[in-house]
């Protein structure tokens, strides 16, 4: 069965990637590349399956929205 979820990259300033599961509570993970975290976050999103099973509330996306402060 196919599935599809949206990730969510961020950098920090240490310059490591971390990516996160908004649909998948606790689902996220880091590296150093954006290639190695897509393997990271494909390990990752299955161990969340697993625990959550089908508990887990699906969203839809809609976008994303930079906001500037000050």
């Amino acid at each position: 069965m196919k599935r599809e979820y949206n990730i969510i990259i961020e950098k920090d300033t240490d310059g490591y990637y971390i990516g996160s599961v908004p649909e998948l509570k606790g689902c996220h993970s880091q590296a150093k590349s954006i290639d190695e975290l897509m393997i990271r976050m494909e390990e990752v999103i299955e161990l969340c399956e697993e625990v959550l099973g089908k508990a887990h509330k699906r969203t839809k996306f809609v976008g994303i929205q930079k906001m500037v402060l000050g």
